[in-house]
């Protein structure tokens, strides 16, 4: 089970990594009410039998990590949105890639609480591969969206190579000041 939503995220993106995916879109709305999540990505992508499989907490096909007996990780999501009022769908299609959208609903207690945003950034801009992603993170309220953007690719060409520690607590800085403008922006108009 996780612990936050960002934990799921955190999953989700790992999983489109693993699928080969070369461009991966991950789109963050947040507002008082709701966080909606989507992934778009170019992966593999499953066939329906396999999507089914997916969504079974019994099954696994063994080959993604050689020593569990069940594929948990999917289903406990969708029990998660289930259970908290919240919507969820998923489409694949192989050799063409997956696309997830979940929205998580806030105002239902048993939501687990959001995460640490800025740590789920960091860490799926550092997943080790040639893949490029982009996250777009907004908070939405009455009075319009604010938000910002991050493209990995881009971070790799201003920062240079992304396993390094001087280019690793620049991509740190940038997030943390992102997501201070996005706090602050927020609390101004609260």
């Amino acid at each position: 089970m996780h612990f936050s939503l960002c934990d799921c995220i955190l999953d989700l993106v790992q999983n489109s990594v693993e699928a080969k995916a070369q461009e991966i879109r991950l789109i963050l709305k947040q507002s008082e009410d709701s966080f909606i999540v989507c992934i778009d990505d170019d992966g593999r992508g499953m066939t329906e039998q396999e999507l089914k499989a997916a969504t079974d907490p019994f099954y696994t096909d063994g080959k993604k990590h050689i020593h569990r007996k069940v594929g948990l990780g999917l289903p406990f999501l969708i029990q998660t949105v289930s259970m908290t009022e919240g919507r969820f769908d998923i489409q694949s299609e192989k050799e063409k890639g997956t696309s997830i959208n979940i929205e998580f609903n806030f105002k239902n207690i048993d939501t687990p609480p959001l995460g640490d945003v800025i740590s789920l950034l960091y860490q799926v801009m550092c997943f080790d591969g040639s893949f490029n992603l982009i996250v777009e993170r907004s908070y939405i309220d009455d009075r319009g969206t604010d938000s910002y953007k991050v493209d990995r690719k881009e971070m790799q060409e201003i920062l240079g190579d992304l396993s390094r520690v001087s280019s690793l607590s620049l991509l740190k800085d940038f997030i943390i000041s992102q997501e201070e403008e996005l706090k602050t922006s927020w609390s101004s108009t609260s």
